[in-house]
Order: C-alpha cells, then structure tokens, then sequence
C-alpha cells in the first residue's frame, strides 16, 4: 500500500485490495500462499477448521502474515489452528471420521462432543450472566456489572477473521443453544430504561463493526432520542476489525455513513469508545489501519486497546513494549493485557500466570507514563475481573498479589487479596486463597439470583 494513499481520501482508493474477500476454509486452491507448508500441516489444517470455526480475510493473508516464516509467524499462528491446538485423542477421532466418510449426522454429533470438552462458554456467561426480564431470560444481553450491558446483535455474530484462541469460538460454530444473539429493539429499550444504574452498553460479538451502519444505528436511535435512556451515557464497540480489516473505515461500502453515525453519537452527547483488539504491533504497521484510524479519533471516538498474551504469539516483554509504543504513537489508549481464558484452544496459548505478571512488568518498565494506562494481567472469571498486581514474599511466604478490577459484588471491586504462588497455575481456578479459608469473591461465583441479574418489572 502506498504512502499517497495514506494521506488519500476514500474516493482517491481504487485497488482491489480495498474489497473485503473472506475465505471460510484453509484450501490452497483459493490461498495459494498456503503451498509453503508441508502436506501434513496441510491435512491437519482441513480437519482443525472442522472442529473450530475458521475464517480469514485477505487483508490478513495479503498484509499481516510473513508467509516466509509460516507456520510459525507470530500472525499466521493468530488465524491459522494448529494440530498442538486441540488433544491428540480429539483430533485423532475427528479426522477418523472424516476419512472414513462417517454420515454427516454422525460427524455432527461427534463435532459436538469434541467442542463440549472445550468448555466452549467459560466464566458462567450463560448461566450467570444472562439477565431474566419480563419472566423470562433474555439471550443475545449479559449484564455481568451493575453499569455495563453487552449486547449480542443477532447479525453481528461473526468477524472479518476469527482468532485461534478466541474466547468467544462457541458464538461462531452451529450450535444455536451455545449462541447469545437478539435483535429485539424495543426489548433492549426497555430493559435499559428499567435499567437505570446502567451508563454502559457494549456492542459486541462476533465483531460490532461486521454490521452495516445503517443497523448500527436502527439499534442506537433510542438511546440518542429517549429522554428514559439519558443515563446510557457511553457507547462502546468491540472489534478487531482495525486489524483484521480497517477498510472498514475508509473506504468499505459504507465506511463514511459509519463515520457519521459515531460523529452523531459524539454530538448528541455520547462518549463512544472503540474496543479496539490487539495481539501484536505487526498489526498496526500498515498504512491503512493509521488511516483508519485518524478518521475514527476525526469522528471523535476514543479508541482503547486491549488483547491476551499467548504463548508463541506475543510472550515477550519486547513484543508488548512495541505494541504499547506504537499504540500511543497512534493515539490509542492501552487499556487491558488479558490472560487467555479457560476456553479452546487455551491448553496450546495458555501462560503461566507468574510469567505473564514477569512479562507485563518488563514491557511496562519500557514505556512511558502515558502507556502505562494499561491494566493487567487480568483475568475475566465468573466472578469479575482479577488483575495480577505482583508476586511477593508475605509472611514468609510466596505469593501472588490480587485485586479485582471488576466484580459481580461491586463491593469487591479493587479489594486487594493473596493467593498461594503456583509457577504452573494459569488460571485463578488453580489458585489456593492465601492467609484466609477463601478468596473474598468466591460466594459471588455461586450464582446467586441477585448475581444473574436475575429482576422483574412488578
């Protein structure tokens, strides 16, 4: 991409590399680049895109990957599964079942088995998160944290390419029960309106930006023109789409309407961030997502940054440090480094806490003040989120340091606490509480009525 076209307008773009093109399966005849791997990394790619979902934008195969160091670029590894990414006896069933050409029926069932063992909806989202409304449950909202609702879009449940490690995996596969999606505008309204401690709402997915603006914006009127909404003060959008495609915002079919819809929010009043999604600075090297990027901030959305660290993929101090640095060179405003969660593929991309904590603090120790808006390591537990504030030597004893960022009980919202250190443990469930029978939030994670959001409108 040229540097004239960085500078460019939308109308000045005519390469056909400004056309979305998606491919949903890894065949080498429609990606060609494909050919460098073995025929065996080959094989296991056709079989691991049957078990989870698979999708990728040309963008992606064309700008971020470097097909010279595949398999094992740092990009490739993000899109493209691979067989150290499932159990060898799981794989093994499944690609018994397609080779020996088992009744679709048959395959879909056996797909399903070997998906339930991926705890495909982790942190109790379906049963705690889901709030219960007008008697009876509502699907496509959680409301987690007194002031914040995500809300699913039913045609917002995909992304211009799916990650390898996704938390959100079980949204794209076709299991309708495992899927959280709604389109019910007034229901939305109305649950908002009832809502009133409510100043959050995330649209989220899949990807918000998969949506037209015109959708986008069918959803948002009410929260705009309703005088019962006025307490929604801050829209939010999770997406990956500055990395995975930002034409979305120069020059897609209706990026310029989508301009206007965020610039009409930021007029009538609202703060509209842009959840930006992260894994490597290699994302924001081309000229087209700094371009995408100036018109959202000319708009006037704030955009936050945040991604998980994952083994093979981004656990280094170096590789962080960089993305934070460019990141603020751009504008953006580092906001989460995660821990992968308890999801899929997380056997292969999981690291141990300690080095995760280890790796934050080098890359924080590299940046300046303005980087280090950065929370983490923190981790998205039924419970709320539990930031890694160290490790430490209390008492004579080695431990972690622990706060919650978020919480189910907002009571326990940056209540330090300890938990006994574990050089292996890469998830809080791994944990013993340290200096106390048990962690502070462990009632909240019973699921109780009250933590499920569990109200009616008497």
């Amino acid at each position: 991409m040229s540097a004239e076209f960085a500078m460019a307008g939308p109308a000045e773009r005519s390469d056909s590399r400004s056309r979305l093109v998606i491919h949903t399966e890894p065949n080498p005849d429609r990606i060609p680049e494909l050919m460098v791997l073995s025929e065996r990394d080959r094989a296991d790619l056709r079989i691991l895109a049957r078990i989870f979902p698979f999708r990728v934008s040309q963008y992606v195969i064309d700008e971020l990957i470097d097909w010279s160091a595949a398999p094992d670029d740092p990009m490739y590894r993000l899109v493209f599964p691979c067989r150290e990414s499932i159990g060898h006896d799981a794989f093994e069933r499944v690609a018994r079942a397609i080779s020996t050409g088992a009744p679709a029926s048959e395959l879909r069932e056996l797909l399903r088995s070997v998906r339930s063992e991926l705890n495909p909806h982790p942190a109790d989202q379906l049963s705690l998160n889901r709030p219960i409304f007008e008697g009876e449950q509502i699907s496509g909202l959680q409301h987690k944290y007194p002031e914040t609702v995500l809300f699913f879009p039913s045609d917002g449940q995909s992304c211009h390419s799916y990650c390898t490690f996704c938390f959100r995996w079980a949204q794209f596969v076709r299991e309708d029960d495992w899927r959280m999606a709604m389109n019910d505008r007034e229901r939305l309204t109305r649950y908002l309106a009832f809502h009133s401690e409510v100043s959050d709402l995330l649209i989220t997915g899949g990807d918000a930006f998969t949506l037209k603006a015109r959708r986008l914006r069918f959803f948002l009127e009410p929260i705009v023109e309703l005088p019962s909404l006025e307490h929604v003060t801050n829209i939010r959008f999770g997406t990956k789409a500055l990395s995975f495609w930002p034409h979305r915002f120069v020059d897609d079919g209706d990026s310029e309407e989508l301009l206007q819809m965020i610039a009409w929010l930021v007029a009538r009043g609202k703060h509209v961030s842009i959840m930006a999604h992260f894994n490597h600075w290699m994302e924001l090297e081309t000229p087209v997502v700094a371009l995408a990027i100036a018109r959202l901030q000319k708009a006037g959305a704030v955009v936050r940054t945040q991604g998980p660290i994952l083994r093979a993929i981004n656990d280094d101090a170096a590789t962080w440090a960089r993305l934070w640095k460019r990141q603020t060179e751009l504008g953006l405003v580092p906001y989460y480094m995660f821990v992968a969660r308890n999801t899929g593929a997380v056997k292969h991309f999981a690291v141990a806490l300690d080095r995760a904590w280890h790796i934050f603090a080098e890359a924080a120790r590299q940046v300046s003040g303005i980087a280090r808006t950065v929370r983490g390591p923190s981790m998205s537990d039924s419970a709320g989120k539990i930031e890694i504030l160290g490790v430490d030597k209390v008492a004579g004893q080695k431990v972690f340091v622990m706060r919650m960022l978020q919480a189910r009980d907002p009571k326990l919202a940056y209540q330090p606490f300890f938990a006994v250190h574990d050089d292996r443990a890469t998830w809080i469930d791994t944990l013993k509480p340290a200096f106390a029978e048990a962690f502070p939030f462990d009632e909240a994670r019973q699921g109780k009525p009250e933590s499920a959001c569990e109200i009616s409108t008497r």
